[in-house]
């Protein structure tokens, strides 16, 4: 990630001795700019911004809460264009919790991957999944966390609740099983052979 140029205007600076995992850049940041909320002298790590000192981007950190959060799941090799982009949209909505979106982008995923590898557009959902299990897409005896992925984005689609943070990290897990399965493991045999 390219850093940002430039100085924070009227940032303090200080040894903080705080450290976090930068939901831009991925480095471990222990940040010596900072913003942070002047509500009295008895609040002990009050909401601050902190900056990233490799990317140069604000973190939002207020107890438990960072926004963004650290990207989950690791970057995939040989992904096409648009999946990359679709999977990482993915991770990034979980960064800011926004777990039901991330759950539809999984889902998506799995059409994405099913079109790519042959599928025709524009069909019902099940086909995309009976089309990657057929033509041998899904690892043996993986069908079942597959499917999970439909019906987890199924239920981000259609029912009223909010899909929770752990269901999201899984399926999340799941679709980076899947994607690794189809291009990425592909893609380092055709690399090795060269």
């Amino acid at each position: 990630m390219e850093k940002i140029l430039g100085n924070w205007y009227k940032s303090s600076i200080g040894n903080l001795g705080i450290s976090f995992i930068c939901g831009y850049c991925g480095s471990n940041a222990g940040p010596s700019n900072y913003y942070f909320v002047d509500r009295s002298s008895e609040v002990k790590n009050p909401p601050s911004i902190y900056i990233c000192p490799k990317c140069n981007r604000p973190t939002y950190i207020f107890k438990d809460e960072q926004v963004p959060g650290p990207i989950i799941g690791d970057d995939i090799e040989f992904l096409p264009i648009d999946v990359e982009q679709l999977y990482n949209e993915a991770r990034k909505c979980i960064s800011v919790n926004a777990y039901t979106s991330a759950v539809l982008s999984c889902r998506k995923l799995l059409m994405n991957t099913s079109v790519t590898k042959g599928a025709e557009s524009g069909k019902g959902f099940v086909y995309y999944v009976n089309y990657l299990e057929e033509n041998h897409y899904i690892p043996p005896d993986s069908r079942e966390w597959v499917d999970m992925i439909r019906k987890k984005g199924n239920e981000a689609t259609h029912a009223i609740p909010s899909i929770s943070k752990e269901d999201a990290i899984e399926m999340l897990e799941f679709t980076s099983m899947l994607l690794r399965f189809v291009y990425e493991l592909p893609g380092k045999m055709t690399k090795y052979k060269k």
